[in-house]
């Protein structure tokens, strides 16, 4: 199945393929969110980690995860034109692969952006952690799957963990 959706896709129809995708892949979806002001995501259940590893991010294995439950697998849509907020977390690392369309990516060690790296499809990312970074929209859809690396086993990451340096979107 093709996920590459040009830029005047709408979002329902992106969001509707992607869940098409995810669900012929036998991943169990436990969340969605469609309305986020850059895209959106679906969260794949815990259980299903293992086989998300396996299915893409081939390059680990579970035992890179090792002594951590909550992995927080999850497929990110990134909209043209729009960009995540400038980001970092202190308790966990994220590894990013894109698995449809284009997107970008900025990366620092502190608050200053650099350049934009632009992705392809099976490009991946490793983000440390602290790491600043910023997912950003392109030319057409970036669809992206997404794993957390804590670095904390006595306190692991959660959605809490985000320290937004920007964002376009007044968060």
């Amino acid at each position: 199945m093709n996920l590459s959706f040009p830029a005047k896709t709408s979002r329902r129809k992106v969001f509707n393929e992607v869940e098409k995708y995810i669900r012929k892949h036998d991943f169990i979806i436990s969340e969605m969110d469609d309305q986020r002001p850059w895209g959106g995501f679906f969260v794949i259940g815990e259980s299903e980690a293992p086989f998300f590893i396996e299915a893409f991010f081939s390059h680990l294995t579970l035992a890179d995860f090792k002594g951590f439950s909550r992995l927080s697998p999850k497929i990110l849509l990134v909209e043209p034109g729009k960009r995540l907020s400038w980001q970092y977390h202190h308790r966990r690392a994220e590894i990013w692969k894109v698995i449809g369309g284009n997107a970008g990516v900025i990366i620092s060690t502190d608050d200053q952006q650099r350049d934009l790296q632009h992705l392809g499809v099976n490009d991946i990312v490793e983000l440390k952690q602290g790491e600043r970074h910023r997912l950003v929209g392109l030319d057409e859809w970036g669809v992206v799957a997404e794993i957390w690396k804590h670095t904390d086993a006595r306190n692991p990451s959660d959605e809490n963990d985000i320290v937004r340096v920007e964002d376009d979107f007044g968060r």
